[in-house]
């Protein structure tokens, strides 16, 4: 007969194979998504065969969903810490010090990986329902952060705006990070830090950007249709993530048959890259057109030129011609297609980087850090796509003061 010290021996082993499982898939998922992901591909991981998996998880999306509460689990054990500083500006350290530790050790091999939270939304029903709820007392307690008098001046739309984009902060270093050594860490946090607390914005500087003209491409005669057709698959695409959705939904999004899909575009692989492909072309007319904004006989400078730029993209988020495709596209597609779009991405994060160096130089913009700031610039953007889902009501009108203005202003900027 099992004694105690057996059957606590069994269930030690029980245990400890079912977080080696967690700490696999949640791998497996960041890489390939809810929909990409197997129980076999986890199964090889761990050493096991796909129908022991199953004895742990019967289904995949009952795996998916475990991933996610177990980050969420982690997730709030970081807040709670953090929520018992004693003021906002401690409370936002303390975060962003045990995230970007926590980042750390992933890097190192010391700690499993978060689940990307993008990917909750391709999980099936109920499981959706029951982590979406999960995430969303997340939210409401990262919201706590700015209650008190400090901020008393805020509505729920502004508080929410704030957790949000402070969320987003921390979850998209994961696409930027890494090409930090992990001895600059510390380094990147505290200018984290500084911007997310002091915004960028010389003193004696006010929110007041000038206006850009619409910066959707012009479409060649007879090929509006492609606006149309790139529109629809872009918001399809940041609903679902790459992977949950189909070629067949794209084209019941775009009332088109499947084989009038295929004469247009190869594959899905082929309209992504499209997709992204204009998301860079917005992003660079918008930056072109704030550097050539005039200031009496002379260029603006540099604060006028973020501002403007980062205005206008966050408006155009919310525009009939948005969103902009979210980068978390990238990660499911093939390699060396990768590789490019990821290239795309730089290239406008450079510019941002080139202008906020330009408004040091002249004095309008404070001395912070222009590659760290460009992407927190870039993180604002990509979740200003989702913007409407945590402040709901935000029109496009309000959205650059609800959403831009406490990055480039500070989060504790009146």
């Amino acid at each position: 007969m099992d004694d105690g010290h057996t059957v606590t021996a069994a269930t030690a082993r029980y245990a400890q194979k079912k977080e080696a499982i967690l700490a696999a898939a949640t791998a497996v998922l960041n890489r390939q998504g809810v929909k990409g992901m197997t129980l076999a591909d986890v199964a090889a991981k761990v050493g096991l065969i796909t129908t022991s998996v199953t004895y742990y998880y019967r289904k995949k999306d009952d795996l998916a969903a475990a991933c996610f509460i177990r980050g969420l689990e982690r997730l709030d054990a970081m807040i709670d810490e953090a929520a018992a500083q004693p003021d906002a500006a401690a409370r936002i350290r303390k975060f962003l010090t045990l995230y970007l530790d926590l980042s750390r050790q992933v890097r190192a091999g010391e700690a499993p990986p978060l689940a990307s939270f993008t990917e909750i939304r391709a999980l099936k029903e109920p499981m959706r329902a029951s982590v979406q709820a999960a995430f969303a007392d997340i939210f409401r307690r990262v919201r706590g952060f700015f209650d008190g008098e400090a901020f008393a001046h805020l509505d729920k739309a502004e508080r929410n705006a704030r957790a949000h984009l402070l969320l987003e902060q921390v979850f998209w270093t994961g696409a930027w990070l890494r090409r930090f050594d992990l001895d600059d860490y510390e380094r990147v946090r505290e200018r984290m830090y500084d911007i997310l607390v002091g915004g960028i914005a010389a003193a004696g500087r006010d929110w007041a950007p000038p206006a850009l003209p619409d910066p959707t491409p012009a479409s060649d005669e007879g090929q509006e249709w492609r606006e149309t057709f790139l529109v629809a698959a872009t918001r399809l695409i940041n609903q679902r993530g790459y992977r949950g959705a189909s070629v067949e939904d794209i084209s019941a999004a775009l009332n088109v048959t499947k084989g009038s899909f295929y004469h247009h575009h190869e594959d899905k692989d082929a309209l992504v890259v499209e997709c992204f492909k204009r998301t860079f072309a917005v992003t660079r007319r918008a930056q072109l057109a704030a550097l050539g904004l005039p200031d009496h006989d002379r260029q603006a400078d540099g604060w006028t030129a973020v501002s403007a730029a980062t205005a206008a993209l966050v408006e155009y988020q919310l525009s009939d011609h948005g969103p902009l495709l979210r980068a978390s596209s990238m990660g499911a597609l093939p390699i060396e297609i990768r590789h490019e779009m990821s290239d795309g991405y730089a290239r406008g994060s450079n510019r941002f980087a080139g202008m906020i160096a330009d408004g040091i130089a002249d004095g309008s913009v404070r001395a912070v850090d222009p590659l760290v700031a460009a992407h927190m610039i870039n993180s604002m953007l990509n979740a200003a796509a989702s913007l409407q889902a945590w402040a709901p009501g935000v029109t496009r009108e309000d959205a650059a003061r609800l959403f831009a203005r406490p990055l480039l202003m500070g989060l504790m900027a009146r």
